[in-house]
């Protein structure tokens, strides 16, 4: 059994989170300087991230206790439920077993304030004020502007200009929260400046958003930069939720077969997925995993392994991982929180083991699952969150065609009613299924960095 230890009586909660890098094989390539393209050291990190977080990231404890604080505004909505899908089970008519672990009961209705909380409070506690960030459809944005606001830490986020437009509502959440919200790219920052003499009509990207958010954190001693996805101590936060299911699962009497999980940087995923695969790497219970992206974003199924820079204006450092290259801007596509050119490190690292396998879904196909999930659950997901509905459903559909018993789980990593209008969009039949051309993915990638040797 896993060490990770829960306080007992009515308080569930994991005393620590579950750090996947002390069970790996093989360890994760060092980050390098986008500038050198050296390995980074702490102090490289320093104007960006307080040492807290910089230590967690390179940490290779198995453990590390969250604080009594974070803890103590988690007991707000954790742990969340895990359900099964009775009535979805039902009407595709399988035999298979599907539960969904539900992250839309959170204050702002996703998964994000569980790394959003623990980085406020770790600022906070190193004396920093203000915070900069990214947002794509301002899940991670708004959740970040609600901890900002608890621990008493100024935030100023950069929304992706699509998301900006299409989703009003998230941004007058993030505001309410009293956060500063920019379309980027902006008249800001010198990057988003930069981008839009070039492109005006720039719909902007998350690779944009961060340029701008990380040139603002490095010029301001005082600010410091926040991330809602990608590093490893932004996964191993969200291990809350696999930690939770693991011992759910356990209540009811059952194991999965299978973790999907909505993929765009990797945090969501890996916080449903890390904790099995954590178990499976100590011999602990055999779990597969399958991690879905947009066909319009695809970097886990169509992008390259290698290092490359995690922002537009190569200011952030550089990681290995699969990548559809830093200059890439995707489709305006409604799950905004899913356009990042990038897949995070470790969950890039286990596809490269071959833990995980990799699927994409047109928008087209994850709506048409959304509202099935809708029609028979009652719960309308998140545009991202659809991509894990599909493919659990295409998963219990295999299971109908062979007969065989199968127990699903996924992440429900956030609700839909602040994403209404792309349900509009679709029942109006403006979506329509974009794939990526190979084409432009290839000229993306002719951009990549030169690592020199060691």
């Amino acid at each position: 059994m896993s060490q990770i230890k829960f306080v007992l009586g009515e308080d569930r909660l994991p005393a620590a989170w579950y750090n996947v890098q002390a069970d790996l094989p093989k360890p994760l390539s060092p980050p390098r300087h986008p500038a050198t393209g050296r390995p980074l050291t702490p102090d490289d990190l320093a104007p960006l991230f307080p040492m807290a977080l910089i230590m967690q990231e390179v940490s290779q404890e198995r453990e590390i206790e969250i604080p009594e604080e974070v803890r103590e505004i988690y007991r707000q909505w954790r742990p969340t439920p895990l359900f099964r899908a009775r009535r979805l089970e039902a009407a595709l008519d399988t035999p298979a077993r599907i539960y969904y672990k539900y992250e839309g009961v959170s204050p702002t209705g996703s998964h994000k304030p569980n790394t959003a909380v623990a980085q406020a409070y770790y600022n906070r506690q190193e004396g920093i004020t203000r915070l900069t960030t990214e947002t794509g459809a301002g899940q991670w944005g708004s959740s970040l502007a609600m901890a900002g606001a608890m621990f008493g830490v100024d935030v100023k986020v950069f929304m992706v200009s699509v998301s900006y437009g299409l989703k009003p509502y998230r941004r007058a959440m993030m505001e309410s929260f009293g956060a500063s919200v920019f379309p980027s790219p902006s008249t800001e920052t010198e990057a988003g400046r930069a981008i839009l003499a070039e492109h005006p009509d720039s719909t902007g990207s998350l690779g944009i958003a961060i340029s701008e958010a990380v040139e603002v954190a490095a010029k301001d001693p005082e600010a410091r930069y926040s991330l809602g996805s990608v590093l490893n101590h932004v996964l191993m936060h969200q291990s809350v939720i696999g930690l939770e299911a693991i011992e759910q699962m356990e209540m009811a009497d059952a194991w999965p077969d299978v973790i999907v999980g909505a993929t765009g940087g990797g945090s969501n995923f890996a916080g449903i997925a890390f904790p099995f695969v954590g178990k499976k790497l100590r011999g602990e219970g055999e779990v597969r995993l399958v991690a879905c992206e947009p066909a319009a974003c695809p970097s886990l199924t169509k992008g390259t392994y290698a290092y490359d820079y995690g922002d537009t204006a190569h200011l952030a450092p550089l990681v290995e991982m699969h990548t559809l290259g830093s200059t890439f801007v995707p489709p305006a596509i409604h799950a905004g929180g899913l356009r990042y050119h990038g897949m995070a490190p470790l969950v890039s690292h286990l596809k490269e083991l071959d833990l995980l396998e990799a699927r994409s879904f047109d928008q087209m196909k994850t709506f048409s699952a959304g509202i099935q999930f809708a029609k028979a659950e009652g719960i309308i997901p998140a545009p991202e969150a659809n991509h894990a509905v599909a493919g659990a459903i295409e998963e219990a559909l295999q299971a109908k065609e062979t007969g065989e018993e199968r127990t699903i789980l996924f992440n429900l990593c956030g609700h839909g009613y602040f994403d209404m209008q792309s349900y509009i969009d679709y029942n109006a039949g403006k979506l329509h299924a974009y794939e990526y051309p190979e084409s432009e993915i290839s000229m993306a990638l002719a951009g990549l960095p030169t690592i020199p040797a060691e």
